[in-house]
């Protein structure tokens, strides 16, 4: 496929298309015939382990109970956790240079963060 020209004839293959098709070639050409030996691997295997049929509606209702108690226990928490927040705040002068000194430091734990997470070993 020709992306400028927009047309699609067989004939016009690109240069990895060729290289892709000579590289099938040259895969099926290798290949060694196993007698069935794959197949009969595979027939032997035994079946994947199923989960039993009670194990779904027990997991929701624990989440369900644990949601709940989350629900009851937060509103007191966060009004704890909001009243402790406004107490250090306000006890730390802000200045522009801090505020500037927090986002470079949160960008860089971010950008650390994704290198990490990104990185192929």
């Amino acid at each position: 496929m020709n992306l400028h020209s927009g047309s699609t004839s067989p004939t016009e293959d690109d240069w990895l298309d060729r290289a892709l098709n000579e590289d099938g070639r040259a895969h099926r050409a290798a290949y060694l015939p196993d007698d069935g030996f794959s197949a009969r691997v595979a027939t032997a295997l035994p079946l994947p382990a199923t989960l039993p049929a009670w194990r779904k509606p027990v997991v929701a209702i624990l989440w369900t109970v644990a949601a709940g108690g989350v629900a009851i226990a937060l509103p007191g928490a966060a009004l704890d956790v909001g009243r402790e927040v406004l107490r250090v705040v306000g006890a730390i002068p802000v200045s522009l240079t801090g505020i500037a000194t927090g986002v470079v430091m949160l960008g860089a734990a971010t950008w650390t963060a994704a290198v990490v997470a990104l990185r192929q070993n």
